[in-house]
């Protein structure tokens, strides 16, 4: 008796006591500059041209039969001819990253083996 008693009080003594866990407070300092730099990246990213692709450079009727297959193909995306002497060229995609570009430059490849990508 005097056994299981004393195994009583000993475990309702362990059990009692409060169990005291860390806490803490994390603060975070970071510098006004942080702000204003990403700002200013932020501003200077919506005013940076798209990467676009060309996939074609040449005579005036080349290029609409070059649209016109590229559109059959993908469906969709943005296309734009332009005249830069003495050569009519096509640019497709409007992508903000040379990430997203380069994706895009894979599957275009697959209809326009000479397609490239153009960097502003």
């Amino acid at each position: 008796m005097k056994k299981s008693l004393y195994l009583y009080f000993m475990a309702s003594a362990l059990f009692s006591v409060p169990i005291l866990a860390q806490e803490g407070l994390i603060s975070i300092n970071k510098s006004e500059e942080i702000d204003r730099i990403l700002a200013l990246k932020k501003e200077i990213n919506e005013r940076l041209p798209f990467i676009k692709i060309q996939i074609y450079s040449g005579s005036r009727s080349y290029a609409g039969k070059a649209i016109a297959e590229f559109k059959a193909n993908f469906p969709g995306q943005f296309v734009q001819m332009k005249y830069e002497t003495p050569n009519y060229k096509v640019w497709v995609g409007r992508y903000r990253t040379r990430l997203e570009a380069d994706r895009q430059l894979i599957w275009v490849k697959t209809k326009f083996s000479n397609a490239f990508l153009l960097t502003p």
